[in-house]
C-alpha cells in the first residue's frame, strides 16, 4: 500500500464525500528538519465538518491520520470544508 492509500484509507472514517491528496514532496527536496517524512496538500469534505471551526476540522484530521504524523507525513497543507458549505477548490 502506498502512502496515499494509507492516507485515504485513514481518512474514510471521516467519510469524505471530496478528498484530493497531492504529494508535494519533490518541491520539497534538501528541507532542512524533514528527516525524509512526505509533504501533502489535502483538500477534504466532509459533513462531519458541519458546524465545526476549521481547528477542529483539523483536529479530526490529525486524529484519523494518527502515527503517520510526525515521521512519514513530514508536513501537511489542510483544506477541510464542510458538505453544507461552498467549496472554493474544485477537486477532480
Amino acid at each position: 500500500m502506498t502512502l496515499i492509500e494509507e492516507i485515504r484509507s485513514k481518512l474514510a472514517v471521516l467519510e469524505p464525500v471530496q478528498l484530493d491528496i497531492r504529494d508535494d514532496s519533490a518541491l520539497h527536496a534538501g528541507h532542512a528538519g524533514s528527516n525524509g517524512g512526505s509533504h501533502f496538500t489535502l483538500t477534504i469534505s466532509s459533513s462531519q465538518f458541519c458546524g465545526k471551526s476549521h481547528i477542529i476540522r483539523h483536529r479530526h484530521v490529525y486524529q484519523a491520520l494518527g502515527n503517520l504524523i510526525p515521521g512519514r507525513i513530514h508536513a501537511l497543507s489542510i483544506k477541510a470544508f464542510a458538505t453544507d458549505e461552498p467549496c472554493p477548490v474544485t477537486i477532480a
